[in-house]
């Protein structure tokens, strides 16, 4: 098997949800040992506990719970610091300098510590803060005014949560993997701040660029990507399916017109006539509602028009090429099984350069934690540990 790319990089992740449990997920995919550092239970309270197919079922990861607020959680949480390579966190601004495991205190403890803190809008500024979740995110980034529009004209809810996914997770695990890259040639540590806010804002870059060059206002319908053209959209088949059209290049919408009957002396040569897509659009429409979906992405696809089914997610996992790229794959979790045999099915380790297993994935049982050997590995004696257990500072 080959080796993982992250193999020996260890993670203590104090993120329970979000991009931090994104990112983590992410760089456990990739090898490296997560640890995840949950609150002690206590009574009267509910911790915030995903669900068992959640961040990948916690494949990789082991756990550990810690009182934060007690001397000997924070000393536990501080030795496991000291023994990892990063550490992830989503507090919210200045908390974790207040509970002793900010920057300064773990950074003095392991220079060569990358230190990641996520959260919704940076570390400083007016916004700094402000609680706020996925849509929030969208919203001030730019990313929902460039949206399509419901019936009504607003902008339509995402169908998924982007700015959790990409601009947070997927930025943390990516500036993570740089700093880890530069500590190998410079041996320092890194401090990462990284912001859900500012991670719209660097996906919506075509746009804003264009905006500070050209004054130009983008919105829904001002250029290609935003419907501006009808040769870019989705359209109704007869089956009641949709379908989704890109024939940006030429020879794309060429191919596209003459698989689906229309009038190229008419149309050819409009590709990017403002005054033709009310007219071109409507033929789309009627042309894409004679047959099911099911039968024109099958033509088209294979006619080169850059077109594709809008799938279900019950019809994406089990679509042929799917299957074929092994996207989905087998795990076995001792608390959910979805089959005789413990099984369960989840998407399988997709990043690109990460390593997959032959065997199904095990997956740990969130109702158990890794405390005593975790500790012990940071150090602790076997009597410090129990004392912090019986005193509950950890469990």
């Amino acid at each position: 098997m080959t080796t993982d790319l992250l193999a020996g990089i260890t993670v203590l992740d104090f993120g329970t949800v979000g991009p931090a449990a994104r990112a983590s997920a992410i760089l456990a995919d990739y090898g490296a040992q997560v640890t995840k550092v949950g609150a002690v239970p206590r009574s009267g309270t509910v911790a915030i506990t995903p669900p068992a197919f959640a961040y990948s079922g916690g494949r990789g990861t082991r756990r550990v719970q810690l009182d934060l607020k007690s001397d000997r959680g924070r000393a536990a949480a501080q030795a496991l610091a000291a023994a990892s390579d990063v550490v992830i966190e989503s507090f919210r601004p200045g908390v974790a300098d207040r509970l002793g495991i900010g920057w300064d205190e773990l950074s003095g403890r392991n220079p060569g510590l990358v230190y990641c803190s996520t959260s919704g809008y940076g570390q400083d500024g007016p916004a700094s803060q402000r609680a706020g979740h996925d849509l929030n995110y969208l919203a001030v980034g730019g990313f929902l005014d460039c949206s399509g529009r419901r019936e009504d004209g607003g902008p339509a809810l995402p169908g998924a949560t982007v700015a959790d996914i990409a601009a947070g997770g997927m930025q943390a695990a990516m500036a993570i993997m740089a700093s880890l890259i530069g500590r190998g040639t410079s041996g320092e540590g890194r401090y990462l701040d990284v912001s859900i806010a500012d991670g719209v804002v660097a996906m919506m870059s075509l746009y804003v660029d264009e905006y500070l060059v050209t004054g130009a206002e983008p919105g829904p319908g001002h250029n290609v990507l935003t419907g501006r053209y009808a040769w870019y959209g989705i359209y109704r088949c007869a089956d009641g399916g949709w379908i989704s059209v890109g024939a940006i290049e030429p020879k794309f919408y060429a191919n596209l017109l003459r698989e689906l009957g229309l009038d190229a002396e008419r149309f050819g040569s409009g590709q990017y006539d403002d005054e033709v897509q009310a007219d071109l659009r409507a033929a789309l429409t009627d042309a894409f509602a004679t047959r099911s979906r099911g039968d024109w992405a099958g033509q088209l696809g294979d006619a080169d028009c850059c077109v594709a089914a809008v799938m279900t997610i019950p019809e994406m996992t089990d679509d042929p090429h799917v299957e074929a790229r092994g996207l989905v794959g087998r795990a076995v979790h001792p608390a959910a099984t979805q089959s005789e045999d413990g099984e369960l099915r989840q998407l399988d380790r997709i990043w690109a350069g990460t390593v997959r297993r032959s065997a199904p994935e095990s997956l740990p049982d969130a109702s158990v934690t890794d405390t005593t050997e975790l500790l012990a590995a940071a150090g602790w004696s076997t009597a410090d540990i129990e004392a912090a257990i019986a005193e509950g500072a950890a469990a």
